[in-house]
């Protein structure tokens, strides 16, 4: 499991962004390796953290990381969209902070099983976070038909040669299963002009894939909305988003949950009820400084929102 110990992406920004406070509770809904729930113990010898993630890989890791604060926390294999349940389990029902890291582990990338990297020809297509969870990316790729395949490479991927994969997919499975992730790098350079293809032309499809198969945005917004709702007065949520996607749902979420009165501006009172919930912590998203980019290219994509509860 040591590999599963990356450095977590912007570590200060998130604990100046929480702001820790004595008898805290938190809650770090995407644990990984333990890196930034490690930190969020450290800072302060009272607080109290509650952490789920969805890899049983990555529970047992933060676990192990997390022994010197044993009494002080507790970890479930779970996603965090059923935070309702863990808190209930916990014993709690207002937080002082939650942590939310969208991005993908170094240990998932690299362990070629898992079947996440493009770079790893014979890998099996798999990428599932959780591998209990039977629906895999082999799946999605030799049983989606061609036109559900088109929809979310261009949706989830932002691909621009999505038509074209697809076609090439139902096209290649048709004569054999797809079961690597060489042969689907291999259909998909097939598919892009020569002058568009470079060494990562398949990044974009395999976020694609990789988004269906863990239904990464599926109830993304009603579970970010409810989590800052558990938040108590003066909490603060701080969420690392690592696509375009994500980042707009979060961003439109913080943007309305800040809002109050949304009735059209003639109206001469307010009739729609509408209260601010939060204020915005820094209204554009903090990025990784210079320094933490080259030394840990997982950050070089990244993004901080951040919020508090009023």
């Amino acid at each position: 499991m040591e590999s599963f110990y990356h450095k977590p992406v912007m570590l200060r920004e998130v604990l100046e962004g929480l702001d820790v406070k004595e008898n805290g509770v938190y809650f770090d809904g995407t644990a990984g390796g333990g890196g930034h729930s490690y930190a969020i113990l450290a800072s302060n010898p009272t607080a109290r953290l509650i952490a789920t993630d969805r890899d049983a890989d990555a529970v047992r890791a933060a676990s192990e990381r997390l022994k010197p604060f044993v009494g002080r926390y507790d970890i479930y294999k779970s996603d965090y969209k059923d935070y309702a349940e863990v808190l209930e389990r916990s014993g709690v029902d207002r937080l002082d902070g939650v942590l939310l890291d969208f991005g993908i582990s170094s240990h998932q990338i690299d362990d070629k099983d898992r079947g996440f990297s493009y770079l790893k020809a014979d890998a099996p297509l798999d990428m599932r976070m959780d591998r209990d969870n039977p629906f895999t990316a082999e799946t999605v790729v030799n049983e989606y038909p061609e036109e559900k395949l088109y929809r979310i490479l261009k949706d989830y991927g932002e691909e621009r040669f999505s038509s074209a994969i697809a076609k090439n997919i139902v096209n290649a499975r048709g004569r054999k299963s797809v079961t690597t992730c060489g042969e689907l790098v291999s259909i998909i350079e097939n598919s892009i002009p020569v002058k568009f293809r470079s060494p990562a032309c398949a990044r974009q499809t395999f976020q694609a894939i990789r988004i269906e198969v863990n239904g990464e945005l599926s109830g993304l917004r009603e579970c970010v909305a409810g989590l800052t709702r558990r938040l108590k007065r003066g909490g603060r949520i701080c969420i690392l988003t690592f696509h375009s996607l994500e980042d707009r749902i979060v961003k439109q979420i913080f943007r309305e949950m800040s809002e109050e009165c949304v009735c059209p501006k003639e109206f001469p009172v307010c009739v729609c009820g509408k209260k601010k919930e939060i204020e915005l912590v820094n209204k554009k998203p903090i990025t990784a400084c210079e320094e933490e980019k080259k030394e840990n290219s997982r950050s070089k994509c990244a993004k901080l929102r951040i919020a508090r509860k009023i």
